[in-house]
């Protein structure tokens, strides 16, 4: 009896899965991956014994997150599909350095955070998990009470101290100080050696798979390229994630010449923003990637992090409906070219203006609405290998409404963003895609079809949907099949349950 009831469920599991065309990812690429970043301080509080001089109610103190939380959340933090994590700093701070820029001890894990056992146990679960860690690694700067700063002997480890009053003069902003803290003189040869052995120290101590750099663009690109080369000399791909400081406008393809695989840029980020944060805007200020190559799909593509207010605030701001802005930007972000970085609090849409505003604690206590849309487009984005490789081609961008294509290995996606407040029909004909086929829905399940070599996509307001170009599927005789055994099978499960009925009587 158990083994029909197994038969049944299987037949019924297999009769419901959507068919289309899969092309398999081969090796998995950073391209392929998305990454849920964290401050780690603000995240999971997962060991209280290292709650020292906690104040969860002051936003300019610990507050009581650590690397046992991160661990005790990997599960949580898979299920919404992300492949990759990104942590803020774990080294050594000095007081109320929550945030991991007042270094204090380049080899030394906080304690408020855990130990360097604690992090090696992180990365293995990670790891196991098929997931990546990203580790924020600070090069520019040190805590102003270092000891390194009244050491006679590093006097020359230092710039002198000025002000940073221009933020487009890049001599400036190598040499000066941010915020007040000491910085770092790259070019001395004892500095560079001591950041770039430090760095190998946590690689192979970790065996973490990349940094991140914050505040790249405050650190000489002769030195990144000295960088870039040592740490990838085991591994050519470990990843080197370059963060400007907030609001720059940088020239990506010098940091990645001197070996920074990805790049954070505010640009687009800023115009992103303004894009999705209220309904009716137009899509003409955001690039389109068509002309992009590979390599550029290892950009960085984010919202919000940080550094920034949260976008959440712009929502506000425009008395819009967090939630549905939301799912549809992170559609677009899940869709086009780039690695998406989502910073934590996303899910549940944490609001947040400046530092340290927008570095709030998580609540795993929201509504599950937002998570399972991520999750559903994350699972999307990890099934079509098209939305991480493929080209990219505008079909149609009008009046708040986009439709582009993604072409990989005979894979096409064609992706419908409906940015209005009311449903839209969009015609896209021969010129756009092959006739004679259909588009098939994963994310909403719409269906359409080809008619006169045209496809008539209807798209309802705020909504968005993901389609994969399949052949037309006309009279699906497996599905028909598999249910008219399991028609047959039931009826033979009541006939064997009323014999058994009878005999027992």
């Amino acid at each position: 009896m158990k083994r029909i009831t197994l038969l049944l469920i299987s037949i019924l599991l297999f009769s419901s899965i959507p068919v289309h065309a899969k092309v398999q990812k081969e090796n998995r690429l950073w391209q392929d991956e998305s990454v849920y970043s964290i401050v780690i301080d603000r995240f999971n509080d997962g060991d209280t014994q290292n709650d020292l001089d906690v104040n969860s109610k002051d936003p300019l103190a610990y507050n009581g997150g650590d690397i046992q939380g991160i661990i005790d959340k990997l599960d949580y933090i898979q299920d919404m599909g992300f492949t990759a994590i990104r942590i803020s700093p774990i080294i050594d701070n000095t007081k109320n350095g929550y945030h991991g820029y007042w270094v204090n001890d380049f080899y030394k894990v906080d304690e408020h955070f855990g130990t360097l056992k604690t992090f090696q146990k992180l990365v293995k679960e990670a790891h196991q998990r098929k997931m990546k860690v990203v580790l924020d690694f600070v090069t520019n700067n040190v805590a102003a009470s270092n000891p390194w700063v009244n050491d006679p002997s590093k006097k020359d480890w230092f710039h002198p101290k000025q002000e940073i009053v221009d933020g487009n003069n890049q001599v400036l902003l190598e040499n000066g100080w941010v915020n007040g803290l000491p910085d770092l003189d790259q070019d001395n040869p004892e500095v560079s050696k001591y950041l770039i052995d430090t760095a190998k120290w946590w690689i192979s101590k970790s065996n973490v798979d990349g940094f991140s750099l914050p505040e790249v663009n405050h650190v000489p690109l002769s030195f990144w390229k000295d960088f870039s080369t040592q740490v990838k000399k085991d591994n050519k791909d470990f990843f080197l994630q370059g963060i400007p400081s907030e609001g720059s406008s940088i020239d990506m393809k010098k940091y990645k010449s001197a070996g920074i695989d990805s790049v954070f840029d505010y640009n687009q980020s800023k115009n992103l923003r303004k894009t999705f944060a209220t309904t009716n805007q137009s899509f003409s200020s955001l690039v389109t990637n068509s002309e992009k190559n590979q390599s550029d799909f290892l950009d960085g593509t984010f919202f919000d992090n940080e550094y920034t207010t949260r976008f959440t605030s712009d929502i506000v701001e425009k008395r819009q409906f967090p939630g549905s802005r939301w799912k549809t930007a992170l559609t677009y972000l899940f869709t086009t070219p780039g690695i998406p970085n989502v910073y934590y609090g996303t899910e549940i849409a944490l609001n947040g203006g400046d530092i340290p505003d927008n570095r709030g604690q998580m609540s795993f206590r929201a509504e599950k609405e937002l998570i399972d849309y991520i999750t559903k487009i994350g699972e999307l984005r990890n099934q079509l290998p098209s939305l991480t490789r493929g080209t990219m081609d505008m079909l149609y961008n009008q009046d708040g409404i986009v439709v582009f294509k993604r072409v990989y290995k005979g894979e096409t996606s064609v992706i419908a963003i409906n940015n209005t407040k009311k449903s839209q029909k969009v015609t896209l004909t021969k010129k756009h895609l092959e006739g004679g086929k259909e588009l098939r829905g994963l994310l909403a399940g719409d269906l359409v079809r080809s008619h006169d070599d045209q496809y008539n996509l209807i798209i309802d307001r705020d909504e968005s949907e993901i389609y994969v170009l399949t052949k037309k599927s006309g009279v699906n005789l497996p599905h028909i099949a598999s249910l008219i055994v399991v028609y047959l099978l039931v009826f033979l499960f009541l006939i064997l349950i009323l014999k058994r009925r009878r005999r027992s009587n």
